[in-house]
């Protein structure tokens, strides 16, 4: 199964738990009670003809089919993402703005294809599609993509790619479910791109959004995920104990971070040891070869005292040696990061990611941008 974004379960994302449950619970009502499909039916011709403006609405939030319903909720699964990423009212707000764009567009572009092929589209595919059609703008452009495997070994599968492979299975559903997902597509760009400054006309008010989180909060806040990281079939007992090891290292290490933040004191060198987090590099400097060894120098002469050149000189005091001071080990060097990674250290500070974070990510990643920014948005996300 290919990896997802983010971690697992719904978590820090109670926006996209309640659009899975309520529109999910929804479609099985209507599927159960078919005499009242027609209701939520998004007819362009409605609209326009018989002036049933309701239709924009209701037509425009239930899926009426079972598979669209499977890979739109799989979809709002995974761009849970986001929401953890940009907060519950900035995700809102986008779904909401662009729930108005595309309303807009569907007609436009439904008098250009009239136009072009002299055809009148007078049904679309029903449900909360061009909204959800519009999250894999953001999504392609600010989730940085992580190599898992390739296919043929030509064809590389990365963390997105179920995604993507979902959003083209929801494409062949219905004929005109492409014109709904080009809606969703230019409305997500003109909302994300905030042309016209449509991001300060469409957008959630803070005060609904604190009345949103009041009550609505604590019914769709999801569970922690659980600790323990799934074990594949027929792990052996040492990759099952390498596991549990590698996640005690990083249960501790997050401990101390989050104490360093809640004592308002900055952690030196960013987060402590960050060569922990990643034991393929830990594993890997054993096979270093040995430093080489000084050789030793050639000992001295004892020089002869005054007493043995002049034998009738009163004796003197002889010196006491300076304390010997055990060798302590060198102090470690924060060693900063090269000049051609600074471009990568602005990227992932756009994300959201501190400067320290960073850097030690990058350093202790060997300066691989995907491992370093899949580990931050697995943990520090």
């Amino acid at each position: 199964m290919f990896t997802t974004t983010g971690s697992r379960g719904l978590d820090k994302a109670p926006l996209s738990k309640g659009l899975l449950l309520v529109l999910s619970g929804l479609t099985v009502v209507l599927t159960l009670l078919p005499q009242y499909n027609h209701l939520f039916t998004y007819s362009l011709q409605a609209i326009t003809l018989q002036h049933q403006v309701w239709r924009l609405v209701c037509g425009r939030l239930i899926c009426l089919d079972l598979k669209d319903t499977f890979c739109n909720s799989l979809l709002i699964y995974n761009f849970r993402i986001l929401e953890r990423r940009f907060g519950s009212r900035k995700f809102a707000s986008f779904l909401f703005g662009t729930w108005v764009l595309t309303a807009l567009v569907d007609f436009l572009l439904s008098e250009v294809f009239h136009y072009l092929f002299d055809y009148q589209v007078s049904e679309l595919p029903a449900g909360l599609l061009g909204p959800v059609f519009s999250l894999f703008v953001p999504f392609y452009s600010s989730i940085p993509k992580v190599p898992v495997t390739q296919l043929l070994g030509q064809i590389s599968i990365t963390n997105k790619s179920l995604v993507y492979i979902v959003g083209l299975q929801l494409l062949t559903s219905s004929p005109f479910m492409w014109l709904v997902a080009l809606s969703g597509l230019v409305s997500g760009k003109l909302y994300h791109g905030n042309a016209l400054r449509v991001q300060r006309l469409l957008f959630v008010p803070r005060w609904l959004s604190r009345v949103g989180a009041f009550v609505l909060e604590p019914l769709f806040s999801g569970p922690p995920p659980s600790n323990d990281p799934p074990l594949g079939m027929g792990a052996t007992l040492d990759i099952q104990r390498q596991q549990r090891m590698d996640l005690h290292d990083q249960q501790m290490l997050l401990a101390q971070f989050h104490q360093a933040r809640r004592n308002h004191r900055p952690p030196q060198n960013g987060l402590m040891n960050w060569n922990r987090f990643f034991p393929s590099l830990r594993h890997r400097g054993q096979n270093l070869p040995p430093e080489p060894q000084p050789h030793p120098s050639p000992p001295l002469q004892p020089h002869p005292s005054p007493q043995q050149l002049h034998p009738s000189a009163p004796p003197l005091l002889e010196p006491t040696a300076p304390p010997l001071l055990e060798p302590t080990a060198p102090p470690l060097v924060n060693t900063p990061v090269a000049e051609e990674q600074v471009s990568t250290v602005a990227r992932l500070m756009e994300m959201g990611f501190s400067r320290i974070d960073a850097q030690d990510a990058l350093r202790a990643s060997n300066n691989d941008i995907n491992v370093a920014t899949n580990f931050l948005l697995q943990h520090l996300g």
